[in-house]
């Protein structure tokens, strides 16, 4: 094994996964939805089969795709993107993610990001040869010490990675936090790479783009995919958008990782992004009431609810229930409960500062959450 690696061993999703298939346990812990997008998505994608695309796509992406992401960054984030030159269609956000620390970060370079941290940044960070510097987001509302961030960046700092929504935390930052970092990356001449996967599902506040704020245009590689916004993870369809010198970075290495996938299913994401206002309004309503109702059975069997303010990713407290840590807890609940979460500790560098903290995922049709609620409860 790559000895960057070794840290790491087996991921905590697959760990989780591979319990609830033993179990028969309900799975709250990946955050796949059980139900297929609309069907019209679906159409599009199996048209293109029909219709012969079905060999490798252009590298950066299908043309269509690529337009359609660029327009849709102008209708909900007033960002303008030229879609032949700053827009790269990847293997999900993960490859883009990958590319991106491989693709702008050398040996030596550290990348400040927030704890937690979705599982695959830590380990992409340590395949560029970069090292991260963490700052800790901490309940009740998963706030960050401006201090403590300032104090992550040293003249090694090479770029900056945010995650708004914030998975795991459903933590939406606010436009006074994300005018901050915009501000010390200007300062300090940093690039920033953001993970806005989750940027359609915002239930309280609102969603800005970091390269919408002031000298960040030019500086931000701004990541997104159509797996959440349309509840087709499988299919794996980000895209990184950025200027044409940034966006060369990722280039270079994607062409080495997949060079190009799912032309198919990219056809299929590309009319999904030119749905109409009342599919994305009706996506929010579905999903909130989907964290409404978790969270009011999880409070009411005893759980400190940190409510999410975005994603599909419920946070709880667990200390009012049991001593055991989080991970002891989660690796016991599908055998004896016959339910499956994630334990936050696994998302920082230090497990103590979540220790008694877990991640339910709400992405699951209402019965499904409801006998999930009745088996942790105890009932039947």
């Amino acid at each position: 094994m790559n000895r960057r690696l070794a840290e790491f061993g087996t991921s905590i999703f697959a760990e989780m996964s591979g319990l609830a298939i033993e179990t028969g346990a309900i799975n709250l812990g990946q955050g796949f939805p059980d139900t297929d997008g609309p069907g019209e998505i679906i159409e599009a994608a199996v048209a293109a089969m029909h219709d012969g695309q079905n060999q490798y796509p252009h590298p950066s992406g299908v043309p269509q795709l690529r337009e359609a992401i660029a327009a849709h960054q102008k209708r909900f984030r007033g960002l303008d993107f030229d879609p032949a030159t700053e827009v790269l269609v990847t293997t999900g956000a993960t490859e883009a993610l990958a590319a991106a620390m491989m693709g702008l970060c050398n040996p030596g370079d550290e990348v400040v990001t927030f704890e937690p941290y979705f599982d695959s940044y830590a380990a992409v960070i340590a395949l560029a040869g970069a090292e991260r510097r963490v700052v800790a987001l901490r309940t009740p509302d998963f706030a960050f010490d401006r201090e403590a961030f300032v104090a992550a960046i040293s003249p090694k700092t090479r770029l900056v990675l945010l995650n708004t929504p914030h998975n795991p935390t459903g933590k939406v930052f606010t436009h006074e936090e994300m005018t901050f970092v915009a501000q010390q990356c200007v300062e300090h001449d940093l690039i920033a790479v953001t993970d806005e996967v989750y940027e359609h599902l915002v239930f309280d506040g609102e969603h800005r783009s970091l390269a919408t704020y002031p000298g960040m245009a030019d500086r931000t590689v701004t990541i997104s995919s159509g797996g959440k916004t349309f509840s087709f993870t499988g299919w794996k369809v980000g895209w990184a958008c950025a200027r044409p010198e940034l966006l060369a970075g990722l280039r270079g290495v994607k062409q080495f990782l997949t060079f190009a996938s799912g032309g198919p299913f990219q056809h299929g994401i590309a009319a999904g992004l030119t749905m109409d206002d009342a599919y994305f309004e009706a996506f929010v309503a579905d999903f909130r009431a989907k964290r409404d109702r978790l969270a009011a059975g999880l409070e009411a069997i005893g759980h400190r609810v940190f409510t999410p303010a975005g994603t599909y990713f419920i946070v709880t407290d667990i200390s009012g229930l049991t001593d055991q840590s989080a991970l002891e807890f989660c690796r016991e609940l599908p055998a004896r409960r016959g339910v499956v979460a994630i334990p936050s500790s696994t998302f920082y560098d230090d497990p103590d500062e979540g220790r008694q903290l877990v991640r339910w995922a709400f992405c699951k049709r209402d019965e499904v959450l409801d006998e999930a609620v009745a088996r942790l409860a105890g009932e039947g």
